[in-house]
């Protein structure tokens, strides 16, 4: 169970691959617009991180080592495929807003660096579990970023949530106060640039409080021992 909770700290906050090690930036910053877009591409991501993990770990042992990279990348392919498959049956609209970085999953560095570091290494059941609190931190950074942006951008959350979840959702979008035209900043890449910045220096300060809460152990002060030489 100890082991199960480090890797949920690990991939939730602790090396959280948004905020910590960076990867997957390109899509991070790209469809974060707002929160929908945010939550289908990390949704998605989530599925192929889970799926790969669970496969990687299942042929582990029968994949030679001078080969191992190019069977993960065609798993991930595969499932990437058929997730795109999905949200084009399924979320037509969202397929077409996602675009190419739907597709790009594939190259997504988080995915492939957990299945080398840690799929290849592991069980399935860890494996599975190491994948989904992965891709619940990437989600939850896809969000937050997706939801501050769409909110300073244009006073809104959830716009266009009937492009995930149907028809239905049009009555989720949340109107916060009403613009004469969308703040472009916190619309374009270089917004998302700031906003991740903030992001990442909040984590920082937070980690900076948590440790300084912690309560320190007293070193003890190392003894020097005096060698007394007898005077006749």
């Amino acid at each position: 169970m100890s082991n199960y909770r480090e890797i949920a700290w690990q991939g939730l906050w602790k090396n959280n691959p948004g905020l910590v090690q960076l990867l997957g930036l390109c899509p991070l910053l790209a469809v974060t617009a707002t929160l929908t877009n945010a939550l289908g591409l990390g949704l998605a991501t989530m599925l192929v991180l889970v799926g790969s993990n669970i496969l990687v770990s299942l042929v582990r042992n029968y994949v030679p080592k001078e080969i191992r990279i190019p069977v993960f990348v065609m798993i991930i392919a595969a499932l990437v495929t058929c997730v795109q498959l999905l949200i084009n049956a399924y979320a037509y609209g969202l397929y077409l807003s996602l675009g190419i970085f739907l597709p790009l999953i594939v190259t997504n560095c988080v995915i492939i660096g957990r299945a080398e570091a840690f799929a290849s290494r592991n069980n399935v059941g860890a494996a599975a579990f190491d994948g989904l609190m992965m891709g619940s931190g990437f989600t939850f950074v896809l969000m937050v970023l997706g939801g501050c942006r769409e909110l300073l951008g244009q006073g809104t959350l959830f716009d266009g949530a009937d492009l995930l979840l149907g028809d239905w959702a049009k009555g989720l979008t949340i109107h916060f106060w009403l613009m004469d035209t969308n703040f472009l900043l916190a619309m374009l890449p270089p917004g998302a640039f700031i906003a991740m910045g903030f992001l990442i220096a909040a984590k920082n300060v937070i980690d900076k409080k948590i440790e300084q809460r912690k309560p320190q152990t007293q070193v003890q002060p190392a003894v020097t021992r005096v060698r007394v030489t007898k005077v006749n």
